[in-house]
């Protein structure tokens, strides 16, 4: 399915007039970078998407949002260094007022790695058959490349690298072809350090951000700190329900919450981190409507998005054949929220930490030039840029060795692999896990299968005795530790901080092996039943799509409110 058009989208306004350009293909890119000036070679050179995308026209521009914009945000001025530096390509110019370091004293005379040869992506097929990819210290000037150990290992703009630059702002408009004019990438350090940023462009302390009652830790540890309170908004098996959002800020007091109106949603509409859900494209149509009517701005971050799945079949059922070409991937893919941002109102946050490697702490952010703008001015003076040895590596992979081709090749080999570990901790649950108190769904996406626990069942609340929900779980959580299993507080990921109404756990299918996640499975299973005073489990799965009891989904909502406010559990 290709993304949908404003036409699409809920609360109209008058850019849904807009009319859109086709979107580049793979088979583009060639003809377009034919006709594109030359990449610079130069240190620092100043680089911009605007050079490699399409001129978009016919697409609206982006809404402006001045009057969202931190005070701090505001006060940001151009880095005179930085600035200065643009000047570094002026033909016989010789530098004597940046403080950037000869690279003859670099110690590192050529940088030598292996790589998967594309359809063989296995560790085995890549020790077998990999390709070496090697890069000299001065490649560039030797014809041999446009990108070296001269010019990635010195000082650059907070932009990244135009290499680097080029291939993530191609590979945007080939994914989510946003259907705004004045959209821009630029580089990241990793999709934390771009929350942070973020949020210190839009946010003042005391101020809300919206979010999934359930929401990765780290964003709530990183708003903290900041002044910035974060607002649980209720979720079912697709996510956050827009209806309950919509109800909150329709109804929003001032003065009874002592801040003003919340205008920032951070969201993980792909595998959100901790609950695994998946936004439909519908419901992703729906917060967006409702962030029109709200006027609020959208924190996209997505390091999940290439990790959807296969859909889950049960166990000994036969597997969904994979998609047939690039073009069947991109269409089994669910629109990401960027493709259908009509105002350029999303800051899309993307990250190279699940797809490729977490230590090479570089991603990029889409958003509207306003916005990207603002960010880089930021960047300048804090992250700089992402490490000049991980630019190289992913420009020599991505762009010299693999191409836009051999990347979804990847891709869809990352999906494909990711299915089977996701196919193979359902069925262990199906095998171990006493239905009788645990329930879950196969997750769609991500790296993380939430399974509840229905706490009301255990013997010391039958008996009447008064618990906490947090000291139970605590007693759970434990009981699994002494079986030899660690898994994650549901409580851990609370947007609000308390306990909430319901226990759940997270458990991760991404690093373990297949058998020690079997394993891990059964002796979770195992505490579950001593601390329910449970019967020994059969061992015998009655497998099932759902890899559930039937009676509700992820553990939030699936027409069983309990423990939900009616406005969540009507929300779907």
């Amino acid at each position: 399915m290709s993304p949908p058009s404003a036409f699409d989208v809920e609360a109209a306004t008058d850019t849904q007039a807009a009319t859109f350009i086709e979107r580049l293909s793979i088979n583009g890119v060639s003809a377009r970078r034919s006709k594109a000036p030359a990449v610079s070679t130069g240190l620092a050179t100043y680089a911009s998407s605007d050079m490699f995308k399409s001129p978009g026209y016919g697409k609206p521009h982006a809404k402006r949002w001045d009057h969202i914009l931190s005070q701090e945000s505001q006060s940001r001025e151009f880095s005179s260094l930085k600035a200065a530096s643009q000047l570094l390509k002026t033909p016989g110019l010789i530098s004597l007022g940046g403080g950037l370091p000869s690279s003859t004293v670099f110690p590192f005379e050529h940088l030598e790695f292996k790589v998967p040869k594309p359809p063989n992506f296995s560790e085995s097929e890549t020790e077998d058959s990999g390709l070496l990819v090697r890069s000299g210290k001065h490649d560039a000037a030797e014809g041999k490349s446009i990108y070296d150990i001269h010019i990635a290992f010195n000082y650059g703009q907070a932009t990244g690298s135009v290499q680097l630059l080029r291939f993530v702002t191609e590979h945007t408009e080939i994914v989510h072809h946003p259907p705004y004019q004045d959209w821009q990438c630029t580089l990241t350090v990793g999709s934390t350090s771009a929350l942070e940023m973020a949020l210190r462009i839009f946010s003042s302390r005391g101020d809300y951000m919206m979010t999934e009652e359930y929401s990765f830790c780290t964003a709530l540890e990183t708003a903290s700190p900041l002044g910035v309170k974060c607002l649980g908004i209720k979720m079912d098996e697709e996510g956050l329900l827009p209806s309950y959002m919509d109800d909150i800020l329709s109804n929003w007091s001032e003065s009874a919450r002592g801040a003003r109106k919340p205008f920032l949603l951070y969201t993980v509409p792909t595998g959100q981190n901790p609950t695994g859900a998946t936004q439909s494209v519908q419901r992703r149509r729906e917060i967006y409507a409702v962030a029109q009517k709200h006027d609020l701005y959208i924190l996209e971050d997505e390091p999940y998005y290439f990790l959807q799945m296969q859909p889950y079949t049960g166990h000994n059922v036969p597997d969904v054949p994979p998609p047939s070409s690039h073009e069947a991937f991109l269409e089994a893919l669910v629109p990401s929220l960027l493709s259908m941002d009509i105002d350029g109102r999303v800051m899309r946050m993307d990250s190279f930490s699940k797809v490729i490697a977490p230590g090479m702490r570089t991603g990029w952010i889409t958003a509207s030039a306003q916005i990207v703008e603002r960010f880089v001015r930021h960047a300048e003076v804090s992250t700089q840029m992402p490490s000049g040895v991980s630019q190289l590596m992913l420009f020599k992979l991505l762009d010299e060795t693999w191409g836009h081709a051999g990347y979804l090749d990847w891709l869809i080999w990352m999906r494909l692999e990711y299915t089977r570990k996701r196919d193979n901790i359902v069925d262990a649950c199906e095998k171990f896990l006493p239905r009788e108190v645990a329930s879950w769904v196969a997750p769609e996406a991500g790296m993380f299968h939430w399974i509840k626990v229905d706490w009301k069942k255990h013997p010391l609340i039958k008996e009447g005795k008064e618990m906490k929900l947090l000291d139970l779980e605590e007693k759970i959580w434990r009981a699994g530790v002494d079986s030899g299993v660690l898994t994650a507080k549901g409580s851990w990921f609370r947007a609000e901080g308390d306990g909430g109404k319901d226990m759940f756990f997270r458990t991760t299918f991404a690093a373990s092996g297949e058998k020690d996640v079997v394993e891990a499975v059964e002796r979770f299973g195992k505490g579950l039943r001593v601390e329910f005073g449970l019967g020994e489990s059969s061992g015998e799965g009655k497998g099932g799509v759902n890899g559930h009891a039937g009676e509700e989904i992820n553990g939030l909502s699936n027409g069983n409110t309990d423990g939900l406010t009616d406005g969540a559990a009507n929300g779907k």
